[in-house]
């Protein structure tokens, strides 16, 4: 039996999407123990995969160095006597617990300053266009994983699937008084990253206010930082339809928050955690990008519609547009969702 220890991303999305490792690693050793050190706001994500054996939770917050404390978590990690160790993300100091540890085989891309805290360095990431794919990779020999192509198209690597808790869901929409036999539009409105990657709240209420009048609910979900955007867009709601608004951002914890979206049939969000979470748990999925691009890490389901506009500025990558005008988003009309909303409805009703 493998026993591995990974060094998971302290970015919700990414550590879905690491679940593709996982995956594999469990495809080539069925009876591997995995166990993924990661930041206390993701381990719900990890709780959700059952390729993880166990979740150890990170006592440093993002960005912290303290080598003392990396040091004793080493050193305590030693008696689990790991075979391998894969090093997600890509900085000096994750990679040092695996070193402290003294686990044998250290796996991981070339990042900052990281020969001989690694010692399979992987550096050929350009060939690798996905984040899935360098995840994916990283489980092959290197010599195996030399080029463009070597692992086959995006859609036959394994995308995540996080389970869902059909008793939770049934309590939480109790708890949240969701009409079960209503079918929920779930908005994710928020984005960490940016006002750059947010769609505009008025944008939101439209689509909000039409699909109430189709016959959906409407549930908002973010974090307690996305209460100011959410609440903007229940301000926008129609008197007649605010019955049919949940506001649940902040109001969730981020395992809540996984089963309510596995409740919903169509999740619109922006490029964020959440977008990946949606995907996960077999949502049909509207992303709406604005200064990013899905060329790295778009959301991993086949039920999905992309929507961005075509202006010559995008994608910047930047936090604010560069340019005070955000009509990569502006210039998005809600139209364009509804229609996509509606034509994953057509297809189901024509399967």
């Amino acid at each position: 039996m493998k026993k591995i220890l990974v060094i998971g991303p302290s970015w919700v999305g990414d550590m879905v999407m690491s679940q593709g490792l996982y995956k594999e690693l469990v495809k080539q050793y069925p009876d591997a123990k995995i166990d993924v050190l990661a930041p206390g706001w993701c381990k719900a994500i990890l709780e959700r995969m059952p390729e993880v054996n166990s979740a150890i939770e990170m006592p440093l917050g993002h960005g912290q160095f303290d080598i003392k404390t990396r040091y004793q978590l080493g050193v305590g990690l030693r008696k689990a006597q790991y075979d391998l160790a894969f090093t997600l993300p890509n900085s000096a100091k994750s990679a040092l617990i695996p070193w402290f540890a003294k686990v044998p085989k250290r796996v991981g891309w070339k990042g900052e300053m990281r020969f001989g805290l690694l010692n399979d360095i992987r550096t050929n990431k350009k060939s690798f266009q996905y984040m899935l794919e360098r995840y994916v990779s990283l489980a092959h020999p290197k010599h195996l994983m030399t080029g463009t192509g070597c692992l086959g198209e995006l859609e036959d690597l394994p995308f995540p699937e996080l389970t869902l808790s059909q008793s939770a869901q049934q309590a939480l929409s109790e708890k949240f008084n969701l009409d079960v036999t209503r079918p929920i539009i779930g908005l994710c409105p928020g984005a960490e990253f940016g006002p750059a990657k947010r769609w505009p709240e008025q944008h939101f209420a439209v689509v909000a206010n039409q699909m109430i009048e189709k016959g959906y609910q409407v549930a908002l979900f973010g974090s307690a930082k996305d209460k100011e955007v959410t609440s903007k867009i229940v301000e926008l709601i129609n008197p007649e339809n605010e019955s049919s608004v949940r506001d649940l951002a902040g109001e969730t914890s981020l395992l809540e928050a996984i089963d309510l979206i596995g409740m919903c049939k169509t999740v619109i969000s922006n490029d964020s955690g959440l977008m990946h979470v949606a995907a996960a748990v077999g949502c049909n999925v509207v992303a709406i990008y604005g200064s990013s691009s899905p060329k790295y890490t778009p959301p991993l389901t086949s039920k999905l519609a992309v929507l961005n506009t075509d202006i010559e500025c995008r994608p910047c990558f930047q936090r604010t547009c560069p340019k005070k005008h955000l009509n990569c988003l502006n210039e998005l009309p809600p139209t364009r969702v509804i229609d996509a909303i509606n034509n994953f409805d057509l297809i189901v009703r024509g399967s």
